[in-house]
């Protein structure tokens, strides 16, 4: 009603398209191409609910983790073959000469492997987990793609995990407050970071908030447990008036016996 009657999204809500519903859990797969070539990134898991437990309204993403252990080798191998590469043929196909991020939506239902979205970019905040997972040099790697050249037959990267945590605003994702004083802490662990996305500094160098997700806390660690231990430490730690994030990042993974 709110949209076919109350307009709430405009004319991008006038129609409605009824699809099958998809069981499962998603994974992210993020492929560097370069013409007929690609290598692949760590899969990881968004959390998209706004809320503990995956309720709540859909958002851009409100934590992410890698690896998940539901890709396992075997999975991975497959849907390089069945999703990947079918893909980029495709490109070829119609004319197009593809080099760059090609990063695929997937849910991982009962049934097999079931395509959601394909964008072409990294994708946010897979990203922030995805970059500090690789040992390599990665520039050389996204310069080659940039320039069609020849990509290195695989990419190298470190043992362990990673994760990342959204720090958003209160009423994200619908209407929030901006200019929100931010406070951080004077030092953080060598193995965390902290990422700006709504932020804005005034003429008095004051950081306030200024978007819907406001920042995000990453960290790489040896398991899954002491990531999550160390991103939340350094959530406590900043604090702004409306801050609101989900404690339960990663929650799948940390669970499966």
């Amino acid at each position: 009603k709110d949209m076919l009657e109350g307009g709430a999204f405009g004319d991008s809500g006038a129609e409605i398209v009824i699809e099958e519903t998809l069981y499962g859990e998603e994974a992210s797969i993020h492929a560097i191409v370069s013409g007929d070539s690609f290598v692949c990134l760590p899969p990881s898991q968004d959390h998209k609910r706004a809320g503990e437990g995956d309720t709540g309204l859909n958002t851009g993403g409100m934590g992410a983790y890698t690896p998940t252990s539901r890709v396992t080798a075997e999975m991975q191998a497959a849907i390089e073959e069945a999703v990947i590469k079918p893909t980029i043929a495709g490109f070829k196909a119609d004319g197009i000469e593809f080099n760059g991020t090609l990063y695929a939506g997937l849910m991982l239902t009962d049934h097999g492997v079931k395509v959601l979205e394909y964008n072409v970019r990294f994708g946010d905040p897979e990203t922030q987990v995805l970059l500090p997972m690789v040992s390599d040099d990665l520039v050389p790697v996204l310069l080659a793609s940039a320039k069609g050249e020849p990509l290195p037959e695989k990419l190298n990267f470190h043992d362990g995990a990673a994760i990342v945590i959204v720090l958003a605003a209160g009423g994200y994702p619908g209407s929030y407050p901006k200019g929100e004083i931010i406070t951080f802490p004077k030092e953080i662990a060598n193995r965390a970071a902290i990422v700006h996305a709504g932020t804005k500094r005034d003429e008095a160098g004051t950081i306030t908030t200024n978007g819907g997700r406001v920042l995000s806390v990453s960290s790489q660690a040896p398991s899954l447990k002491e990531a999550a231990e160390l991103a939340y430490s350094v959530c406590d730690q900043v604090n702004f008036e409306s801050k609101y994030l989900r404690r339960d990042i990663g929650h799948r993974e940390l669970n499966r016996k």
